[in-house]
């Protein structure tokens, strides 16, 4: 049994600004904060990690009862045999991590979170708090780059062996990703894409995880599951089209979208995964039987959330495993599209499209799809995207798609005044 002490406080501070100021201190950095409502984690140092919650007793101090929050970063496919690049294999596998320090906004307020193995030292929580209120105002930094271009023949190979997947049965839908190469015009810091990514335009839930010299980050439409209390509640995310440059171009092209039935196919493959899994682990299920649209800052995606009460027995973890990775990640059916990604792709994904999120000592937490995500060490990194490959799917209109993809985690390197340079090397 692992026993932990976690004292919970409100602080009127800025908790991105807190993060800012504290992060020096700290190599291991965590990060899920969802820029549309008040669920938001920042964790500072790693007091321990766990493989499971099972055996896990925490006591709680302070003036608020917020258990302690765990993060949890999980590859899109941990058993390809196919090495990581040499970013991706600096991270090590863990599956629960609590950090020392948690900056938390949520439905309690603002809190400052120390968590311990032993009795926490009041001394310590007053230190980080002081440094937390006198934290300066964060600032935006632009970072120039170079983004290498990827292959376009290469990427109409891949495709055409998708499509001959599925017209020869093996599969209905695979979802295949691009990656590109980055190279920074000068050294730059996880701190630097947090916050541009945070203070900037780009729409969803902002993720990091930084482990000593590198780091995984991205902004992501996507989530996967949330849970609070019996309430979970998830997303199915696919069917895409540009997002207009005026808001009647954004009427027009959401209209085509939801016409379109290559687009509804891929979307429906999507919702019958997840309408599927809700029913045998939940119930009140709603999932409504026609999408919606997701307006994004570059693209736009059919969308249809789905609601249900978990059934007693079955936790958030479970849920995620179940869940991940949906058809709109990998395809289906998913195990088929999954070995057929092991062929086709020449890389390891890592943690691009994996679940990445937290989970409360009481069970609640939320996990995300690592979508518009890149890692990084600082002067060069891999940003990837991807989109779903199905019957009638053209090659070089996918390319593009992804393309429209790539600008969100390319947003994290634009410090609000000129766009970064994608000039091809």
């Amino acid at each position: 049994m692992t026993k932990i002490f976690s004292l919970s406080q409100p602080i009127e501070a800025d908790i991105v600004d807190a993060f800012c100021s504290l992060q020096k201190g700290f190599t291991d950095q965590f990060v899920y904060y969802d820029k549309a409502r008040a669920c938001r984690y920042l964790g500072l140092g790693r007091c321990i990690a766990l493989p499971t919650l099972d055996e896990v007793e925490y006591e709680r101090e302070g003036e608020v009862a917020q258990p302690p929050v765990f993060f949890s970063f999980n590859r899109f496919d941990a058993e390809n045999p196919a090495p990581t690049d040499e970013l991706f294999e600096a991270f090590p596998r863990l599956r629960f991590m609590l950090p020392e320090v948690v900056l938390i906004e949520n439905e309690r307020g603002r809190l400052l979170q120390v968590n311990s193995l032993g009795p926490v030292y009041a001394g310590r929580v007053a230190r980080f708090a002081r440094q937390a209120l006198a934290a300066p105002p964060r600032q935006r930094e632009e970072v120039p780059y170079t983004l290498e271009s990827d292959s376009r023949e290469a990427w109409r190979e891949a495709v055409g062996t998708g499509l001959a997947a599925i017209e020869g049965g093996r599969v209905g839908k695979v979802v295949l990703s691009r990656r590109q190469k980055l190279v920074a015009e000068k050294p730059f810091s996880s701190k630097d894409l947090l916050v541009n990514l945070i203070d900037g335009d780009a729409r969803g839930t902002v993720l990091l995880y930084r482990y000593a010299d590198v780091f995984f980050c991205g902004c992501t439409p996507e989530l996967l599951v949330r849970k609070h209390g019996s309430n979970v509640e998830s997303m199915c995310l696919a069917g895409t089209c540009p997002a207009g440059s005026t808001e009647e171009d954004r009427v027009r092209l959401a209209d085509g979208l939801m016409a379109d039935a290559k687009n509804r196919a891929e979307h429906d493959y999507v919702v019958q995964f997840i309408r599927e899994v809700f029913n045998r682990t939940c119930y009140d299920v709603d999932v409504p039987s026609e999408p919606g649209i997701l307006p994004l800052t570059h693209v736009q995606h059919l969308h249809t959330p789905a609601r249900a009460h978990i059934l007693e027995g079955v936790d958030l973890w479970e849920m995620k495993g179940d869940l991940h990775p949906t058809p709109a990640v990998a395809g289906t059916p998913v195990g088929e599209a999954k070995m057929l990604l092991r062929s086709i792709e020449t890389y390891n994904r890592g943690f691009f499209a994996g679940a990445c999120g937290y989970v409360d000592g009481d069970g609640d937490g939320a996990f995300s799809v690592a979508l518009r995500t890149g890692v990084f060490d600082g002067e060069i990194g891999w940003v990837y995207a991807g989109c779903g490959i199905v019957a009638g799917s053209v090659a070089d209109d996918e390319y593009d798609e992804i393309g429209m993809k790539l600008k969100t985690i390319l947003s994290a390197f634009d410090g609000g005044g000129a766009a970064g340079d994608e000039r091809s090397a």
